[in-house]
């Protein structure tokens, strides 16, 4: 099956230069469009916190304070990614892809396949972090959710050196654990 728009999610992450790469590989050898994506989420590790120290004061004054604080944050963070997007797009396009972007500000994981949709994507490529055991059940995980919820075929790209590492962390937890049962 040869595709003709793939929708890229990206989010920032040095897994994102990755996926955009392979990305830009599929585009340029079945002739693809290419729609980059970047969501906004404020649940999101490295965007503005809503709470801030102090976020409940009696003073009045200072919450306007706070609240103005916030909103420079997320206009930064809004800029940046723009500027992330549009670096991407431009040498999609100087590579000879058809490119397009868009921001939003939601839930990354009902955004993707809703926009996937809307924009009749025949692929989502997207990175997965790595999240595993009970951070990925308290953070959730963007790329099973758009698995298990795409209109269209996904392709997730898998981050080597995270994972690995992880899995390392999860045998070394596993081993302590027989271990620590052997020593009772």
């Amino acid at each position: 099956m040869l595709f003709q728009k793939i929708l890229v999610a990206l989010d920032q992450s040095d897994m994102s230069q990755q996926v955009f790469e392979q990305a830009l590989v599929l585009a340029k050898a079945t002739n693809a469009s290419l729609m980059l994506v970047h969501v906004l989420s404020p649940i999101d590790q490295g965007y503005p916190s809503p709470v801030y120290p102090g976020a409940y004061s009696i003073y009045p004054t200072l919450n306007a304070e706070i609240v103005k604080e916030y909103m420079k944050e997320w206009e930064k963070s809004q800029q940046k990614g723009l500027e992330f997007l549009r670096s991407l797009a431009d040498q999609a396009t100087a590579a000879g892809v058809q490119t397009e972007f868009t921001q939003g500000l939601s839930n990354p994981s009902r955004t993707i396949c809703e926009l996937a949709q809307t924009w009749g994507a025949d692929l989502i490529m997207m990175g997965r972090r790595g999240h595993i055991g009970v951070k990925e059940m308290v953070l959730g995980s963007v790329s099973n959710f758009v698995l298990h919820h795409a209109a269209c075929s996904v392709l997730v790209v898998q981050g080597q050196l995270k994972v690995s590492r992880q899995i390392d962390q999860v045998e070394q937890v596993d081993q302590a654990a027989v271990v620590g049962s052997a020593k009772r």
